[in-house]
């Protein structure tokens, strides 16, 4: 009886002791399986997301090349954002922005003390040619002479050590931020004595390129080989002389935003995305010159 009694102890301590490893077992594999759980229930990297949306801009002509370099790459960085341009001149950009007709005026030049209610936010610096029809021996002028020409005190290109010639200045209408920028600069502000003035940076050029007397100024980024672009006081405009500062007539391209209205998600994506270093090749591809690096 007595041996009986201690193999049924045995047995019933054998017993615990399996269950005891069988209940260490479930608990390791319950911990096992919550790792991956957890793991892939990690937030997803913002740089990531995805947005969609429309972003209205309107304004500076002479940032349409600027502009539409940087939509196209910025559809590849977010295909669902629709980005339109529409060229109207700085002052109706401005107004634009003010209004709320757009998210993002653009502007180039920069604010003026009374223009109040939005801030401005530099994308890029930008020369303004001074350009010539390439038939035009002329190849420097001082700002000085640059001034003379565009209001009359000098008429004929003979006085500059052109051709016997009458002097024919071409530039932009009133409110156009090239103006502004270049009778700011030159100090000819309600001086200039316009044969044309005219409402794009394009119609310039060409309107130089087709007369072999006239002069007019256009935005660095968008002057072509139908014009030449003189130099300045022995400086050529081209991107390190406006980095620089040594060119003398530059000006900068803005955004201009809304101060009261916040941006949508999509419309401030656009707008990081374009003052950050990723879009600096493409500012410098379209012929202006990047601020951030």
């Amino acid at each position: 009886m007595k041996k009986r009694t201690i193999a049924l102890i045995l047995s019933a301590a054998l017993c615990v002791g399996l269950l005891a490893g069988c209940g260490s077992t479930e608990s390791t594999n319950t911990g096992d399986t919550s790792t991956p759980s957890t793991e892939s229930a990690a937030p997803a990297d913002d740089s990531t997301t995805e947005l969609s949306g429309t972003v209205v801009t309107n304004g500076s002509t002479s940032m349409e090349s600027v502009m539409g370099s940087l939509i196209e790459a910025f559809k590849e960085v977010q295909p669902n954002v629709n980005v339109q341009y529409t060229g109207s001149g700085s002052g109706a950009g401005i107004t634009s922005a003010q209004d709320g007709t757009a998210d993002i005026g653009l502007a180039s030049r920069d604010l003026k003390d009374d223009e109040t209610g939005v801030t401005q936010i530099t994308v890029a610096k930008d020369g303004i040619a001074i350009i010539i029809n390439p038939e035009n021996p002329v190849a420097d002028l001082s700002v000085e002479q640059i001034a003379q020409l565009a209001t009359g005190e000098i008429t004929n290109w003979s006085e500059v050590g052109g051709n016997d010639a009458e002097v024919v200045f071409i530039g932009r209408e009133a409110g156009s931020g090239t103006r502004d920028g270049f009778e700011s600069i030159t100090g000819t502000e309600d001086a200039c004595k316009y044969q044309n003035e005219l409402t794009s940076t394009g119609e310039v050029i060409a309107n130089v390129a087709s007369n072999p007397n006239a002069i007019g100024y256009a935005s660095l980024s968008a002057v072509d080989d139908t014009v030449k672009a003189i130099t300045v006081g022995g400086v050529a405009p081209t991107e390190e002389t406006v980095l620089d500062g040594t060119y003398a007539i530059q000006r900068n391209f803005n955004f201009i935003v809304n101060e009261s209205n916040s941006l949508s998600d999509a419309a401030q994506a656009f707008v990081d995305w374009a003052t950050s270093a990723d879009a600096a090749d493409l500012i410098a591809g379209a012929g202006a010159v990047p601020v951030a690096e």
